[in-house]
């Protein structure tokens, strides 16, 4: 592909000149150059020699370029999704126990539930018969490895 296919001839515009000698380039020529490297048959070593940078540079451009993209395109479809401490619940059903015997008034009675997980590690959890003050113990345990 030639130079002026690209929309720039030569080598690329250096804007400025770091102290430790890295260059920065024109962004919108270099933006150009990588739109071209993508094109297909386009041999990426030949069109960064032809504007005098490293094919090397060049890929590492693209890479760069690729991910933005990717990363965009994950946080328009999930926008504020973030990793969750918790694991998904495979199974949760209430335990029908058998009534018990009357007993003082300041007992409270709760509810006692069975819980399934499976962990990311391929570890099998069953909680059964287990009260709420109990679940929230063994969750916020789980959350915390």
């Amino acid at each position: 592909m030639a130079s002026n296919e690209v929309g720039i001839s030569g080598r690329l515009r250096v804007v400025r000149v770091l102290s430790n000698g890295k260059r920065r380039y024109d962004p919108v020529d270099k933006d150009r150059l990588i739109d071209a490297a993508l094109e297909p048959g386009v041999s990426i070593a030949g069109l960064a020699l032809a504007h005098g940078i490293n094919a090397n540079q060049l890929q590492n451009w693209i890479r760069l370029r690729q991910r933005r993209q990717g990363s965009e395109k994950a946080s328009a479809v999930a926008p504020n999704i973030a990793a969750s401490a918790f694991v998904e619940v495979v199974e949760a059903a209430a335990v029908v126990c058998p009534p018990e015997p009357p007993s003082l008034p300041s007992q409270q009675k709760s509810a006692r539930i069975r819980l399934k997980a499976s962990l990311p590690n391929g570890v099998r959890l069953e909680l059964e018969g287990a009260d709420m003050q109990a679940l929230s113990a063994m969750i916020a345990a789980l959350g915390a490895l």
